[in-house]
């Protein structure tokens, strides 16, 4: 069977040692790390790391090569990015977000994965994150949060 490639935006990171999260986040890292996804990783999710607690910038540098892809900014990224705030899903200032939402549509990621509910993660900011991937011809993006992931056979 594919693994899914999955785009993991900065909080799924964060939520690892954090209490709020941790429940659903560990066991996600668990199965990250056993390689049963392809975990996109980005330049948007480097920066936004560099001021990261060292043991959060360490999750990253602790996943397996084989397990991972690096997905690169471009043109095509920062112009839909700008089309979700243009289109006012959300203000410029979560324009890092819409980053990380439009490089994992770009490239096409089975699932983005986020704990930012306010911004990412809501069912309405979905349904208009995807009719404008829809309408720029792209295929809709599933987001969801590592809770929905959560492997209850295990």
């Amino acid at each position: 069977m594919k693994k899914q490639r999955v785009y993991l935006d900065t909080s799924v990171f964060g939520g690892y040692y954090d209490i709020e999260f941790e429940e659903f986040t560990r066991p996600f890292f668990n199965r990250i790390m056993e390689g049963k996804f392809k975990i996109l990783l980005s330049a948007a999710l480097q920066r936004e790391l560099q001021n990261a607690p060292e043991r959060v910038q360490k999750l990253v540098l602790d996943l397996n090569a084989d397990y991972t892809e690096f997905v690169d900014e471009d043109n095509e990224t920062l112009t839909l990015a700008n089309e979700y705030v243009r289109e006012k899903v959300v203000g410029m200032t979560s324009f890092a977000d819409c980053v990380h939402i439009a490089l994992a549509t770009i490239n096409n990621a089975d699932l983005l994965i986020s704990w930012n509910f306010k911004h990412i993660v809501n069912v309405d900011r979905i349904r208009s994150y995807n009719s404008i991937n829809i309408k720029n011809g792209y295929r809709r993006l599933e987001i969801r949060s590592p809770r929905d992931l959560f492997d209850y056979e295990s």
